[in-house]
């Protein structure tokens, strides 16, 4: 055990203080963060994250002697394999085990809210023992202990001291789902200045924020540090990659981990003799550096026990990959996998003649590892968490071009907007403006390439999610257009499926001379050079 605290303190990122503190008063309170989390277990073959580690943590910080809480940043209930047959139940019961570990305070997020009816939201509220928390959202169910479950203006004691915890989630506007048993304010800021008033009220020795919002609406909410300067940090989620935003005196931080715990956040909290806090923030990487915790494992072999005896077959090799198959979130949603151009590819097949050009958002992609030697009935349930219907459209190039443009929007990493492609290639320079990001988007042409062209039309397939509207993807309604068809998971399976029947092995490398999606640096190179 102690390697790993050897670790912790070796991944100190940033120290942030609001006061020098020259003689600690209190024990110290730590915080362990981790958001959009959706296994029991661990992920990259049981190398990366998991809860079970997350554990291992806490009780090492406990044994050192610091009053620990576990904060969640939203998205845990749904997408995965096992939220098709459970509903997050076992993600609850891991937060269950968790908690009575170390008080553990959730926000919900965007996902909480995937199913249509009220009824799996409020069996998981029901079922749960650590805290939810909303400021800016209320459930309307129907049931009362449930729609009154959520904590407002959430406080609690530690460490000698009153904290203070404001809590936000994604409104429809910004990507949230719009659901009749979620009532959702979208004036993130001003809910937060409010709710931040009303700790002060109750004289809090601190005041933190827990969301899962957008980062840059988490960095706007941080400046109200200046006039209120007991905020200290805000932690979220929705970005699947660790992010970070220094404080001042001036702007509280800001911390986002990775998905499925592989990164989380240490955030040690100290008060001197006269109060005032000290806050150090580091970032610590899950991997097989932790072990995990013995007593976690029995709750986590339970849940693959029951997910076996649904799917006996979930085991069974259907195929072979011909090299690793990245499906890991920090590719799908930065930058081209060879593992989704295999599923894109099978799109543009899907309804007969083969579509000229397709793509998908990368947050489709839900399996956060490799396909690596045999490819299993597993590793497909858990690329596709949820249902993913496609249609086939058309639009002319500079329609197409248009659409294209959301998929590199906005600022930081791992956007699950982010498009993976078959059919074309992309070249982008994030220098410029959001909306005019695109250099050269190029099809094939006399074994070559060459720009798309503007007046040329062009059949095009695209998940029905997208075609509504989805991740910001504004598609024209004006063209004839398929229903909801071809179910991608089913699709890629028969992919994998055909190719096992002919002995060939399934995917192909990232090829360096022909990527399909090429970003400039600075703007300083040319396209596909």
């Amino acid at each position: 055990m102690k390697r790993i605290s050897l670790l912790l303190y070796a991944l100190v990122l940033v120290f942030s203080a609001c006061a020098t503190a020259p003689q600690i008063a209190t024990p110290g309170l730590t915080f362990v963060h981790l958001n959009d989390t959706y296994r029991v277990g661990a992920v990259e073959d049981g190398n990366a994250g998991g809860f079970s580690r997350v554990v291992t943590l806490v009780r090492e910080l406990q044994s050192e002697g610091r009053d620990v809480r576990i904060l969640h940043g939203g998205d845990f209930l749904y997408p995965s394999l096992e939220s098709q047959l459970w509903n997050g139940q076992q993600i609850v019961d891991a937060f269950n085990f968790m908690d009575a570990v170390a008080p553990m305070y959730v926000v919900a997020g965007n996902h909480e809210f995937d199913r249509r009816g009220p009824e799996q939201l409020i069996a998981a509220v029901k079922a749960s023992q650590f805290d939810w928390l909303g400021d800016n959202y209320v459930f309307r169910t129907g049931d009362a202990g449930v729609d009154g479950a959520l904590e407002t203006a959430f406080t609690f004691r530690a460490a000698d001291k009153t904290v203070g915890v404001f809590s936000l989630t994604l409104n429809a506007k910004d990507g949230g789902n719009k659901r009749d048993y979620l009532e959702n304010n979208g004036d993130y800021l001003g809910v937060a200045e409010k709710t931040i008033q009303a700790l002060e009220a109750k004289n809090v020795d601190l005041i933190i924020g827990v969301t899962h919002l957008h980062m840059w609406t988490d960095v706007e909410i941080a400046g109200l540090k200046a006039k209120h300067p007991k905020l200290a940090f805000i932690v979220g989620g929705h970005e699947h990659e660790p992010e970070h935003s220094p404080g001042s005196d001036t702007s509280a931080i800001v911390m986002k981990g990775a998905s499925n715990a592989r990164v989380v956040w240490a955030i040690d909290v100290d008060f001197d003799s006269a109060g005032q806090a000290t806050i150090r923030e580091r970032q610590v990487k899950l991997d097989r550096s932790i072990a995990f915790d013995a007593e976690y494992e029995i709750l986590a072999g339970k849940w693959r026990g029951r997910l076996l005896d649904k799917y006996p077959f979930l085991e069974a090799r259907i195929g072979t990959a011909a090299v690793p198959l990245d499906g890991r979130e920090v590719t799908v949603r930065n930058e081209e996998s060879n593992w989704a151009n295999f599923i894109v590819d099978q799109m543009r097949i899907a309804f007969g003649e083969t579509a000229d050009l397709a793509f998908l958002n990368g947050g489709t992609l839900r399996l956060d590892d490799y396909v690596d030697g045999d490819i299993l009935f597993e590793d497909i349930g858990r690329t596709f968490g949820f249902t993913s219907f496609l249609r086939l459209t058309s639009m002319t190039g500079a329609e197409f071009r248009e659409v294209l443009e959301a998929g590199y929007r906005g600022e930081g990493p791992s956007k699950g907007y982010f498009p993976q492609v078959s059919g074309f290639r992309v070249c982008i320079d994030r220098s410029r403006p959001s909306g005019d990001r695109i250099v050269s988007l190029q099809v094939p042409a006399s074994g070559g390439w060459q720009e798309i062209a503007a007046a040329g039309e062009y059949s095009v397939v695209v998940p029905d999610y997208l075609f509504g509207g989805g991740d910001g993807y504004e598609i024209p309604k004006d063209r004839p257009t398929t229903p909801p068809a071809s179910e991608l998971k089913y699709l890629v399976l028969d992919g994998v499926l055909r190719a096992q029947a002919q002995g060939k092995k399934v995917g192909a490398p990232v090829d360096p001379e022909n990527p399909r999606f090429y970003e400039l640096l600075e703007g300083k190179q040319r396209c596909f050079d």
